[in-house]
């Protein structure tokens, strides 16, 4: 079960979001989490690519 809009909060500081930056409560923190996706802090596990095998092609 998902958490109503009312009780959800900014990801980055924990306050209300607003109606302009939803999910966050303003530029800034929606800039911060950019921030730490573009430098890597956050990422999507994934399997690792296989080798660039040409024998496996077959």
């Amino acid at each position: 079960m998902s958490t109503p809009e009312r009780l959800r909060r900014c990801p980055i500081c924990g306050k209300p979001p607003t109606e302009e930056s939803r999910p966050f409560c303003s530029t800034r923190c929606a800039q911060r989490d950019l921030g730490k996706w573009l430098s890597g802090d956050y990422a999507i596990p994934a399997e690792p690519a296989p080798e660039d095998d040409p024998e496996a092609r077959d």
